[in-house]
Parts: structure tokens; C-alpha cells; sequence
């Protein structure tokens, strides 16, 4: 099996994915933009080969490094990234390549907000009511409609780019004086807290692992407000929100990825669809998927792309949370205070890129504990701050 992993530098902790593939007897090819001589040791072991492209925005480029590939090793198997920003160059190739997956002809569906709207739709998944609006008399007009704050983003984007929270008639006017030149859906704010239904399907798309995460506050607040952020997976995922999960993955069809599911829990109980995510979380979330149950997702999506097996027991044994603190914050306890405190919870430490700092923090730490009580107390400690000067 050909396996072609593009840009298996990014992000820096998926370095097992090649690993575990090449350990399952995968040939693992790896396309990106970084030289050779800066993979990391891990990649330059197990990747069968690398590819250097000066420009991973040149499809010309993506399809010499194919064409060069599929000469040298017979057909590709699978093309990857687990990026959710490479989505639509992974269907592109997919689909000139005739490799399974998502192809271009319904690549849409899973990036485009108000398409996404659409299929909840169709399942009978409650949504936040929307619409892609293109001057400001149409949104005006919304505003009348659902009142305000109103959220507006981008209708193809990543995560929490280039969102606005809208007020006022004077935010609106602002919003369409400064707004970039891309199709923006507005939709009602919903109060509520963020939580997740993640989770692997196989080649069959079964879903053959899930877990569930509850967010202190949603993305868009920690870019836009620069907030730290806590989040922690549940033990027990909540009935309504399983039912409506695997309704969601069934609707979207999804095979042999990774998915990440967002909602909003709302303060009378109920679930509404925000969007979809058809790779892993972001960050460090796969990690912490093993911490929290003692397997090896990297080792089992392996297992699930070579052999379509998932052989591991999810006990979801302990509470696993993720503490992300911002640099310009002054916060009361130092690192090392950190580390002496909780230690007995502490499974791993480290300084994330600067291109996830908006969301996810300057500095991460990954507590995990069978009492959720002592998580939560270690976040609340880890993010208070000093008094004002």
C-alpha cells in the first residue's frame, strides 16, 4: 500500500502517524515545502521517501511529485494531510489520481458553512439560523430578523479566521468598509457552551472510536478577545450527543478519517450543530486522546488504513485536559511552579507554533486524572492572574 502524506512536518506532533504506518507496512511518501535536511529524525527514519516541492500552493508542483511517486511506487493507496487547510488540494489530487476519499464533486459539503447548514438540515439536526449575505441592506435585514450579536465568517474557512461578532448598525457598517473579498454567512448567536463529538470511522464508516470535549469558551473568543483556554474530554459522552454525532457522520458520509464535530450545548439543554471537521482536532487533542484511554490512535488508524482494524478497548479511564496559557498574560504561578504543583497529573508540557497560538496558547500542558474535580482545579490555578499594577 501507498501512503502519501502531505506536509508530514505539520503539525509537529503527527510524526507518529508515519511511524505507525510504516510499522503496518505501509509505504509512507511524504510531500512538503520544508527541506529535507529540517524533518525531524523521526521522518527521515521512516518515511520511505520525501519529495520537496518549493511551493506546496503550486498544483503543478503536487502533480509532478505524484506523477514522480506513481512511476517509482505503482498507485496511490491514500493521500492525506490531516490538515484541515489542505483539504481541497487533497481532493483535487484524489480526484485526477483516482485515490479514495473525498473528491472535488463533494469536497463543498465539508468546507462551505452554509452547505453544511444544508445537510444538518436534511438529518434533522438543529442549526443556528444562517445565510451567506453580500451587502449590507441583506444583513441588515437579518439582523431584524434574529436579532443581535450576530456572528459572521467566512463561508470557506479555517477554524476561527477572520470571524466578527456583530452588535450594532455601526459594527455592520464596519464590517462591510473593512471586510475581506470572500463570502461571508452570518448567523444568530446561540449562548451556549462549545463541546465536540470526535472520533475515527473505518474504511466501512463505522465509527470505531469517540469521545466527547467540553471548551471553557469557543474558538472565536479565544482568537479574537487572545484568551487562554482550557478544554477536557468526558468520561461518559452524553446520550443526546452520541445520537446526533454518529446521525452527523452518517450524513456526511465519512470514511476511513478522523472527525471533529462541534456544538453548542444550550443553557436549556439543547444540542445545536455548529460545523464540521473532517480531520483530527487540532493541537495536541490526538495525544490526549491516548492519555485518556491508554491506546495508540496513531498506532489504530494504522491498523484501520492497512487492514480496516481497530483493535484497541476505549475505557476512557480518566478526565484528560488541555490548559493553554498566552504569553502576554501575567499569570500568579511561574512554569516551575506548575510543574512542582501538579506533577502527579501532569502527562506532558510543551511550547506550541506560533501559527496555533491564537487559539490554542503560547504553552500547553495536558493534565489527566480519574477525578475531573482535580483537572478543573489545576486549570482554574494555571490561568489566574496577577492583580493590575
Amino acid at each position: 500500500m501507498n501512503y502519501v502524506y502531505l506536509s508530514p512536518h505539520f503539525p509537529t506532533n503527527y510524526y507518529p502517524f508515519v511511524i505507525k504506518l510504516r510499522e503496518a507496512g505501509v509505504n509512507v511518501l511524504g510531500i512538503g515545502d520544508a527541506h529535507y535536511e529540517h524533518l525531524s529524525e523521526p521522518l527521515k527514519r521512516y518515511l520511505t521517501e520525501y519529495f520537496r516541492v518549493s511551493d506546496m500552493h503550486n498544483y503543478d508542483e503536487l502533480l509532478r511529485a505524484m506523477g514522480y511517486f506513481t512511476h517509482r511506487y505503482g498507485k496511490i493507496d491514500r493521500f492525506e494531510s490531516h490538515n484541515e487547510y489542505w483539504l481541497e488540494t487533497e481532493a483535487r489530487i484524489r480526484t485526477d489520481f483516482n485515490i479514495p476519499g473525498p473528491r472535488v464533486e463533494n469536497i463543498s459539503w465539508i468546507k462551505q458553512k452554509s452547505l453544511m447548514k444544508e445537510l444538518y438540515q436534511q438529518a434533522g439536526i438543529p442549526v443556528a439560523r444562517g445565510k451567506v449575505l453580500r451587502d449590507e441592506e441583506q444583513a441588515r435585514q437579518f439582523l431584524k430578523e434574529v436579532g443581535t450579536p450576530v456572528v459572521a465568517k467566512p463561508d470557506k474557512g479555517v477554524g476561527a479566521m477572520a470571524t466578527y461578532k456583530i452588535y450594532c448598525a455601526a459594527d455592520l457598517k464596519n464590517f462591510f468598509d473593512t471586510k475581506p473579498a470572500v463570502d461571508y454567512i452570518f448567523e444568530e448567536f446561540i449562548q451556549g457552551q462549545i463541546i465536540s463529538f470526535d472520533g475515527l470511522t473505518d474504511q466501512d464508516g463505522e465509527i470505531v472510536f469517540y469521545t466527547s470535549h467540553a471548551y471553557s469558551q469557543g474558538v472565536m473568543e479565544t482568537v479574537n478577545e487572545d484568551l487562554h483556554i482550557f478544554y477536557h474530554s468526558l468520561q461518559e459522552v452524553p446520550e443526546d450527543l452520541r445520537e446526533i454525532g454518529f446521525r452527523t457522520v452518517q450524513t456526511f458520509d465519512v470514511r476511513a478519517r478522523f472527525f471533529h464535530l462541534e456544538y453548542f450545548r444550550t443553557p436549556d439543554g439543547r444540542i445545536v450543530a455548529l460545523e464540521v471537521n473532517m480531520r483530527p482536532p487540532g493541537g495536541l487533542t490526538t495525544d490526549m486522546y491516548n492519555y485518556a484511554n491508554d491506546i495508540d490512535i496513531y498506532a489504530e488508524y494504522a491498523n484501520m488504513i492497512a487492514y480496516n482494524r481497530f483493535e484497541a478497548e476505549v475505557t476512557r479511564s480518566y478526565f484528560c485536559g488541555y490548559i493553554g496559557r498566552k504569553n502576554h498574560i501575567r499569570y500568579a504561578l511561574a512554569h516551575q511552579d506548575i510543574l512542582y504543583h501538579f506533577g502527579d497529573i501532569l502527562v506532558h508540557h510543551e511550547p506550541m507554533t506560533t501559527i496555533m497560538r491564537g487559539a490554542l496558547g503560547d504553552y500547553a500542558y495536558i493534565m489527566r486524572s480519574p477525578d475531573l474535580d482535580h483537572i478543573v482545579a489545576a486549570a482554574h490555578a494555571i490561568h489566574e492572574t496577577l492583580p493590575v499594577a
